[in-house]
């Protein structure tokens, strides 16, 4: 029986035979990359843990807190962090 890979009386595969690793080490590479910039931001990876924005959302459409509570709290929710400028700016001397 003839098999390519096993002939090597001068017709062997040659080195192109490396090729084969390389390309599948860039298809997986690519499948990876793929799936961190589309699935894996939208939370299919992780165990379901909602945004707190919607958490406060739900919260409110169920009538658990009213509409001032519901508005107080967004607020704090949707504020920046403060970078690491502001904090050295207005961080106390002596």
């Amino acid at each position: 029986m003839y098999t390519l890979l096993a002939d090597w009386d001068g017709n062997g595969p040659g080195p192109w035979i490396l090729l084969f690793p390389l390309i599948w080490i860039a298809v997986v590479v690519l499948v990876i990359t793929v799936l961190r910039r589309t699935a894996w931001r939208r939370g299919c990876g992780h165990g379901g843990a909602d945004h707190p924005l919607a958490v406060l959302g739900r919260r409110y459409a169920e009538g658990d807190i009213d509409a001032e509570e519901y508005r107080a709290k967004r607020a704090v929710l949707s504020e920046s962090p403060p970078s690491p400028r502001d904090r050295v700016r207005g961080g106390g001397g002596k």
